[in-house]
């Protein structure tokens, strides 16, 4: 926990929520441990998207889809998303809750591994949402870079790693070590990017908002 528990406690007590049938998704997705964006997050891009209204929307990991759909929820009908998903077992139950949200025609789902796909890809996006393995996020930088242009606008969720983060890496459990490196590797990248004016949330496991620089 970043924030005292009992901040964020109250501040969820305060949402007021999403669709019936987000919420559901939302619980049927924990009840499985699946990640979901966590509620405060949720929060945040809700505002974002109100305040950005972007049209072109690409988001790196796509899980069930919980994310996607809450985007679709809270942007104009004319806006579309990209997600990617490399996880096999994931991609058929986001393609079936895309179905079943009604939003099926505003995403399009890539399978397969984000530092692959994203070099398919070719227009920008006004907005980019990573979600995906937070040991990868360095890795896939250099392609999510080349499809922003001046005014799009990265996040990245979960950079923070409950705190552990801010450790020195012999404080890191072994088998965590890794991923550790890499994220303050990528954290270091966004805030010293050229192209790049970076914030660093204690939002929800940590969030990033880079905007490209004119």
């Amino acid at each position: 926990m970043i924030v005292d528990e009992r901040f964020i406690t109250y501040i969820n007590s305060l949402d007021s929520g999403n669709s019936p049938f987000l919420e559901e998704l939302e619980r049927e997705a924990r009840d499985s441990y699946v990640p979901v964006i966590r509620r405060e997050v949720q929060s945040f891009l809700k505002v974002f998207l109100a305040m950005n209204r972007p049209g072109r929307i690409l988001e790196v990991g796509t899980a069930v889809g919980f994310s996607a759909i809450l985007m679709c929820e809270n942007l104009p009908a004319e806006s579309r998303i990209t997600t990617i998903e490399n996880y096999e077992k994931r991609i058929p139950a986001a393609r079936e809750n895309f179905r079943r949200s009604g939003y099926e025609e505003r995403i399009t789902l890539l399978e397969g591994d984000a530092a692959q796909v994203l070099r398919t890809l070719s227009d920008p996006y006004d907005f980019i949402f990573m979600d995906a393995a937070k040991g990868q996020y360095i890795r896939f930088l250099p392609e999510v870079l080349r499809l922003m242009e001046p005014g799009s606008v990265l996040i990245s969720d979960n950079v923070l790693q409950d705190g552990e983060v801010i450790e020195s890496r012999f404080a890191v459990e072994r088998r965590n070590r890794t991923i550790h490196k890499r994220m303050r590797e990528y954290l270091y990248a966004v805030k010293h990017h050229p192209r790049l004016v970076t914030a660093v949330l204690p939002l929800g496991d940590g969030i990033t908002v880079s905007v490209c620089r004119e």
